[in-house]
């Protein structure tokens, strides 16, 4: 299945932490905070500003992001588990 955000929309797919903390204590399943970090895998055309005029966005495909903890909204694409959400919700690109 294929999908193309619309406008300011920004399709993210999650970067698993590790499972071990530097210690080496593995960490289960239902202890695991969900990462803050991810991949862009596809970005919408840019907002509409008063004008009219489409406005881009600012992050490209395949630019690691940081975004909020609740940010996006979940779904699932082929069974993985990826997020849409607004440019906005993203609070930098990791370089």
């Amino acid at each position: 299945m294929k999908i193309r955000p619309l406008n300011d929309r920004v399709l993210v797919l999650r970067i698993n932490e590790g499972e071990k903390t530097a210690g080496g204590i593995i960490i289960p399943d239902t202890a695991k905070e969900k990462p803050q970090e991810g991949k862009v895998i596809a970005v919408g055309p840019g907002k509409v500003n008063d004008k009219g005029d489409r406005v881009p966005l600012i992050v490209k495909k395949k630019d690691r992001v940081l975004f909020a903890k609740y940010a996006g909204n979940e779904i699932k694409i082929d069974g993985v588990e990826h997020l849409i959400m607004r440019e906005d919700d993203i609070l930098g690109i990791v370089e």
